[in-house]
């Protein structure tokens, strides 16, 4: 791996060093390197691309690191990734894409993951989205995302996508069992010409399910963000959505929300809040000596990473 590897695998999964647990990397559209363990089994496809990561049951506080990065132009990487998560598993799930562009033609990801969580299991899943590189030509990332909760399983998604990519369009489906619990933190910022839309649809089937989405976006220049969210109440159940983003200059942000409750005894919310940076907020931090643009980069940097 060269600095740019190292850079990227850093950004995208906190790799200074290969872990030491189940790992697979993937470079270009071609697996760089991969290590599988007798609790976490990193299976290749046969049929397409794509990799099967199968959890054992009762395996518990592992992790694995399933990075992607991009280095070359004109590249449309597409990859199907499955994790079957044994009953009463604990393991944390590194993701995510890093491309360094430098040349003049567009390179995109797309990572289609599906989820299947056991009874009692637990995920905590991070996923990362870096855009680097000087080439004029575009850094795109389309993620999918599919999630099949059983009974009492509960599953955390920490989403970031932090400037650099050109256009995102992340998907999220989710079904929940009795008593499952779904837990999404999402975090985007664009700049200049950029554009991320990102849909969720959560269906509440199981008894007593819930789920929280909490999106945080910043939108400058004249970036475009669209956020569309759907929860589907079919039992006694509780959902939660709340978007709040930040709008610098000519940016621009839509929530979309949609609930609908085929159960009276479903509680569904959603909230959202869009607006401009406050004022004394700004004038607060400038009298401590910061010019507005380095005072805007605090309160960016807080409201994003909480």
């Amino acid at each position: 791996m060269d600095k740019i590897d190292k850079m990227l695998l850093e950004k995208v999964s906190d790799l200074h060093k290969i872990s030491l647990g189940a790992f697979n990397i993937r470079k270009n559209g071609q697996v760089l390197d991969r290590k599988t363990t007798k609790e976490i089994e990193i299976i290749p496809k046969k049929d397409k691309s794509g990799i099967d990561i199968i959890v054992k049951p009762n395996v518990q506080n592992k992790a694995v690191h399933i990075p992607v990065i991009i280095t070359a132009g004109g590249l449309n990487d597409l990859v199907y990734n499955d994790f079957y998560i044994g009953k009463n598993a604990d393991v944390t799930i590194v993701a995510g894409c890093g491309i360094h562009n430098a040349t003049n033609e567009t390179s995109t990801h797309n990572g289609i993951h599906s989820f299947h969580l056991a009874e009692n299991s637990h995920v905590k899943y991070i996923e990362r989205h870096v855009g680097e590189g000087k080439g004029k030509g575009g850094k795109i990332l389309n993620p999918i995302t599919k999630i099949y909760q059983k009974e009492n399983s509960f599953m955390e998604i920490e989403t970031l996508q932090l400037g650099g990519v050109t256009s995102s369009e992340r998907k999220t489906f989710a079904s929940l069992g009795e008593n499952a619990h779904l837990d999404i933190q999402e975090n985007i910022l664009t700049e200049n010409t950029e554009t991320a839309t990102t849909s969720f649809k959560v269906t509440l089937k199981g008894k007593n399910s819930k789920v929280e989405v909490v999106s945080h976006s910043v939108a400058k220049g004249d970036s475009y963000q669209e956020f569309k969210s759907n929860l589907i109440g079919k039992n006694e159940c509780f959902g939660h959505v709340e978007c709040d983003g930040i709008l610098l200059n000519n940016a621009r942000i839509i929530s979309v929300p949609m609930i609908d409750a085929l159960s009276s005894d479903a509680s569904l919310v959603h909230e959202a809040a869009i607006g401009k940076i406050a004022g004394d907020e700004l004038i607060k931090l400038m009298t401590l000596g910061l010019s507005e643009e380095e005072a805007e980069d605090v309160i960016i940097k807080g409201f994003l990473m909480g």
